[in-house]
């Protein structure tokens, strides 16, 4: 399957959520829809280093540095995770 964002697209997150860690996993509240959503401990990384806008080469490069994981197989997981957060709503994508 495709992934909806290009690798040089911008993402960011989305406003009106209440965020909090427990038990060092990221879960939030959508004001908006009511929904309930647990990140998890690295996707919750994920989502802070979205704060600002960033790209997925961008994300995935830090991503390796503080995970012990190979470049390919973390692009390839943060694709598939971004397209969810896509699919829910709760990131915007842009174009550089």
């Amino acid at each position: 399957m495709m992934s909806v964002i290009a690798a040089e697209d911008l993402i960011q997150q989305k406003e009106g959520f209440l965020v909090s860690d427990m038990a060092g996993e990221k879960v939030m509240l959508s004001i908006e829809n009511g929904k309930y959503y647990n990140l998890g401990k690295v996707g919750g990384r994920i989502w802070e280093l979205m704060s600002q806008p960033v790209t997925i080469n961008s994300l995935v490069g830090q991503l390796v540095t503080e995970y012990e994981i190979e470049y390919e197989v973390c692009e390839g997981q943060v694709h598939a995770f971004l397209d969810n957060l896509v699919a829910e709503g709760l990131i915007q994508v842009s174009k550089q």
